[in-house]
């Protein structure tokens, strides 16, 4: 069948042929369903808009003429992205994919479901859902609207305005203590901040969410401290992922996501071992995470930045729909609590999450380029990445509260230059996610000056195109990330 596209401004239309079930027009597009949609291009295309998994996966527009390169190690693979996804010879993208016609314009095919991939590859658009039949939204104009009219499509969560936040991570890492943060928390008491969150470094384990011998009074304790300063205390979370040396994998070998042959499913490396998953679809799993999170809402915690999300949805697309009532369980145990979803599957924590990172962390640096550019690693900490993933998901912002990560204002312990800095900060003023884990200590006064402006007052934020922002009265301009 063809399903057609007119613009009425400049009298014009275009024939697009489908090999789908056509389910009718919705604004800005078509529904269609179907396990494998096949989308025809009336045009070649260079420009393929590929779509990462989770929050930290590679986000932005490819040139079809290159393949991708394989991603280096091998044993990163499955916290960079769908390991599907990384090991295809050809560009495919996460839930969605689109391609840009030669008048700028972009055809778009996006599921509507859970667990689908598209490719693209020269005219063609080829979606497909890993498991059953779905619905999918075709759309076809100027890139901002049917990038919007998909969204509108999308579960969405959006509760008030986004906290202001101060984290641990970017300045101390996981070498936090209790009398260090008792110490910034006195710093940050005169700022406009309202939630002061704690990251990792306070647990004995993964999988052992108790405090260390660095924090001897206990979480409990340091929550009250945090909320008799008047700001709602935040925690760092990786419920789902354990290293083989975790008291929980000797206590519940059982509970670990293995293939079908028994072998435990990698997970990734980091803090020098590797990584494994629990099952997300073991009820005694999903028991023992529902109960951490009451554990640590009982502490007086009622922001919970939960990490590494995607291991409970590992082997990738398959696992989707499993990940999504995994924390459809934890959003009912969190009640009211802020939820902070990061590295995390992108379309399937849409009306879940309250606020959704959409892009890798940031560092006070803007590239590591033997990570980015040997390795073909671009899910690596660093503003250049981190800037660039969450520039093409800004179009999430009526669907979740997106979250650019923490801008810098510190010139101590960074080797950014003050651009740099700006630009990630005009992100919080684009997203209203206002966040920095820079201690006041830290600061010359002119920085404070600009931290205390950045929390307390929006500027007015006017798209001038896809790329370029009119930010208060400044003129941004990142098409060069591309």
């Amino acid at each position: 069948m063809r399903l057609e596209f007119s613009d009425p401004l400049r009298e014009s239309r275009l024939e697009v042929p489908v090999l789908a079930e056509a389910l009718g027009p919705v604004p800005g597009g078509y529904l269609l369903r179907g396990r494998e949609v096949r989308v025809f291009a009336p045009f070649a295309s260079k420009r393929f808009f590929r779509h990462g998994w989770q929050s930290w996966s590679l986000t932005t527009w490819v040139d079809l003429t290159f393949p991708p390169k394989p991603l280096f190690p091998e044993a990163r693979r499955p916290q960079a992205d769908d390991p599907f996804l990384l090991e295809a010879s050809e560009w495919w993208g996460s839930g969605l994919g689109a391609f840009e016609g030669p008048d700028g314009k972009v055809l778009l095919l996006g599921a509507l479901g859970v667990g689908a991939r598209v490719l693209g590859r020269e005219d063609l658009l080829l979606g497909r859902y890993a498991e059953g039949e779905g619905e999918w939204f075709l759309g076809y104009g100027d890139r901002m609207e049917v990038f919007a009219a998909y969204g509108r499509l999308l579960p969405r969560r959006l509760s008030k305005g986004p906290p202001r936040l101060w984290c641990s991570w970017y300045s101390f890492y996981n070498r936090i203590h209790e009398a260090l943060l008792l110490e910034v928390l006195e710093e940050v008491a005169g700022l406009p901040f309202e939630v002061f969150q704690i990251d990792d470094g306070w647990q004995r384990a993964l999988g052992d969410w108790e405090p260390n011998e660095r924090f001897p009074r206990g979480m409990a304790f340091l929550a009250e401290r945090i909320r008799e300063k008047g700001f709602r205390a935040g925690l760092w979370l990786a419920p789902f992922l354990v290293t083989p040396d975790s008291p929980l994998v000797r206590a519940h070998p059982e509970w670990i996501l293995r293939d079908g042959e028994g072998r435990p499913i990698p997970a990734g490396f980091n803090w020098g071992k590797p990584l494994y998953a629990l099952d997300s679809g073991n009820e005694e799993v999903l028991d023992h995470v529902a109960g951490l999170v009451r554990k640590v809402r009982a502490w007086g915690y009622d922001y919970l930045k939960l990490d590494f999300l995607y291991a409970a949805a590992l082997p990738g697309a398959e696992g989707e729909v499993r990940y999504r009532k995994a924390m459809e369980r934890i959003r009912e145990e969190a009640g009211d609590a802020y939820l902070l979803f990061c590295g995390a599957p992108i379309l399937a924590s849409l009306g879940l999450a309250d606020g959704l990172r959409v892009g890798p962390d940031v560092a006070p640096y803007w590239d590591n380029e033997d990570r980015s550019f040997w390795l073909q690693d671009p899910t690596g900490p660093g503003l250049r990445n981190a800037l660039r993933t969450t520039l093409h998901r800004l179009w999430l912002r009526e669907n979740v509260q997106v979250d650019p990560d923490v801008a810098f204002f510190r010139s101590r312990f960074s080797l950014l230059f003050p651009e740099e800095m700006r630009l990630q900060e005009a992100m919080g003023e684009m997203t209203g996610f206002k966040a920095t884990s820079d201690p006041p200590s830290w600061l010359s006064p002119e920085e404070r000056e600009r931290l205390w402006a950045f929390l307390s007052r929006d500027k007015e934020v006017k798209p001038l195109g896809p790329y370029r922002f009119r930010v208060g009265e400044e003129v941004l301009d990142y098409a060069f990330l591309l």
